[in-house]
């Protein structure tokens, strides 16, 4: 809702937002669409480079949900990291999907290190299987190579 945005860029400016682009396809190899109302109605706003320049104005970063798998442990949505890495002219934090420090090493490699990832259900604290302490000595495994 473009005018909702305007709003809240006006009341506390860009650099306090985060947009949260929730997103999935209409059809299999079809681009991402945000989605919304729990994630069952399609808006014609893609997730793309066009899409991210416009909103970069209105927010200091984004974060991308990929609905279809997120919260199953199914493995990350490859093309959208490589949009985000590639098209994200701003901070960007790719949520979905993510169960192994497999799929944390293949959305650095995949985004070229410009997308960060966040996982939840995958890990050990919350009933998964990806250790927690592995996931923050990979962290800073990560911030000490950039």
């Amino acid at each position: 809702d473009e005018e909702r945005l305007a709003e809240m860029v006006k009341a506390v400016g860009p650099r306090r937002l985060v947009l949260d682009l929730s997103c999935r396809r209409r059809a299999p190899g079809g681009p991402f669409y945000v989605v919304t109302d729990r994630w069952q109605k399609f808006t014609d706003l893609t997730v793309d480079g066009t899409t991210l320049r416009r909103l970069a104005a209105s927010c200091a970063e984004f974060l991308v949900h990929a609905v279809d798998v997120e919260g199953k442990q199914s493995g990350v949505e490859r093309e959208l990291v490589e949009v985000l890495g590639r098209e994200s002219p701003l901070p960007v934090t790719y949520a979905g999907g993510a169960r192994s420090l497999e799929d944390l090493d293949l959305v650095a490699q995949l985004s070229c290190g410009r997308v960060d990832v966040t996982v939840g259900s995958a890990l050990d604290i919350f009933g998964g299987g990806l250790s927690f302490d592995a996931t923050v000595a990979w962290d800073g495994r990560q911030r000490a190579a950039a």
